[in-house]
């Protein structure tokens, strides 16, 4: 059972930090489109070993609430300029990791129900606009004080179906098809990797690097941002 929570905790910090490097080298728009597809074969890859373990209650608010919003998030990527668009990627993830820490109705806002409403709505916004559903997902999580196994699993069925929404809503990336399967190979070898490390990392750890992923994610995406307004 715990090589299984290792491989579905390393498919979600993957895709965590995974925009940032992207976004990087391909832009705010062909990046995201491109992690996006990334992010779905890394869930598909890890659903299997995550399928008895799914918390279909939660999975299922959260996962509706963000079908539901991630048209939204899709024309926001469309209208805004390069600029714009970095920043709002970054300032969603932030906001979205700070979450937790908030105290009173802010921190309410995420517990139960209504917060997974809330939170799967910020995640299927900003997947569609920017890839980042993590943060907003592992804030929920925090707040609500989501089993760490159950939580890794039911990511996974949240990202795909995310994944594949966003998709239908952007597009197939522009990059050529060459580049984009050595792309999906590397995330499949990061997937199988991840499980090699199952007997040596504590759950505790692992949800540590995911965080520690999700910010490093969101301020080097950041970082781009201001580079492009300087520019």
């Amino acid at each position: 059972m715990a090589a299984g929570v290792i491989q579905r905790v390393t498919g979600l910090a993957f895709v965590l930090v995974l925009i940032g490097p992207i976004v990087l080298v391909y832009g705010p728009v062909e990046g995201v489109t491109l992690a996006v597809l990334l992010a779905v074969i890394a869930s598909a890859m890890a659903l299997p070993s995550a399928w008895r373990d799914i918390d279909w209650g939660r999975a299922l608010w959260l996962l509706g609430a963000g079908l539901v919003a991630a048209p939204f998030g899709a024309l926001l990527a469309r209208l805004l300029p390069e600029p714009a668009l970095l920043f709002a990627i970054a300032a969603m993830a932030i906001i979205a990791l700070l979450g937790p820490r908030a105290s009173g109705p802010a921190a309410a806002a995420l517990r139960g129900r209504r917060g997974a409403i809330a939170a799967g709505a910020i995640a299927g916004f900003m997947h569609s606009s920017s890839g980042l559903s993590g943060p907003a997902l592992a804030a929920y999580a925090i707040a609500d004080h989501w089993e760490q196994r159950r939580f890794a699993a039911s990511a996974q069925v949240i990202f795909l179906g995310y994944g594949a929404t966003s998709v239908l809503l952007r597009g197939l990336p522009d990059t050529p098809a060459w580049e984009v399967l050595v792309l999906g190979v590397c995330t499949a070898i990061g997937i199988i990797g991840g499980s090699v490390l199952t007997r040596v990392v504590p759950v505790p750890l692992a949800r540590a690097v995911m965080l520690w992923c999700a910010w490093i994610g969101a301020l080097v995406v950041l970082v781009r941002a201001v580079v492009a307004v300087a520019q």
